[in-house]
């Protein structure tokens, strides 16, 4: 059984119109997300043995206040990654080596989105519903794959979780 696991970046600044899109940073409340995230993760018990991330400064920073997890991984920043459809965030899983347990692909919207809805479609369950209505920024889905990752494809993934900041205790304050 293989692991999936998709965040969205946390929340941007946007107060500095000079810079551009790719360069934004986390702001307060993206910087609290991504802190909280890694609690319920590290709660859960999830371990990536690797991390594909965009290049962009936004989901950089989501990975840094990721720092808190146990395990080791591998981290691999991606140029092609950044706001890359769907079909293309699929092609990058499947070249994940096979003796690959866990993967966290941190990414951008509306790709990231797609990706999760194609690989659980026909989902009707509670996590399902919430992952169809929308997926806001630090929100985490997670998946488990019977098949190589060479072999990943829409519709055969299962969606275990969909986790929303908004949910998480730490978020509440």
């Amino acid at each position: 059984m293989r692991q999936l696991l998709l965040l969205r970046h946390a929340k941007s600044a946007w107060d500095d119109p000079a810079l551009s899109d790719h360069a934004r940073p986390l702001n307060a409340r993206g910087r609290r997300a991504a802190a909280a995230m890694a609690a319920a993760m590290r709660g859960l018990g999830m371990r990536p043995e690797l991390v594909l991330v965009s290049s962009s400064r936004r989901t950089l920073q989501t990975l840094e206040g990721l720092g808190t997890l146990d395990g080791q991984w591998r981290v691999e920043p991606m140029d092609d990654l950044y706001l890359a459809p769907w079909s293309r965030l699929l092609e990058t899983l499947r070249e994940v080596p096979e003796t690959v347990r866990s993967v966290l692909l941190i990414a951008h919207n509306p790709g990231l989105h797609d990706l999760a809805l194609n690989l659980a479609s026909q989902d009707t369950s509670a996590p399902g519903q919430a992952l169809a209505e929308a997926y806001p920024t630090a929100a985490l889905a997670e998946f488990a794959l019977d098949q190589p990752w060479a072999s990943l494809s829409a519709g055969n993934a299962r969606l275990i979780r969909f986790l929303l900041p908004r949910d998480l205790p730490e978020m509440a304050a």
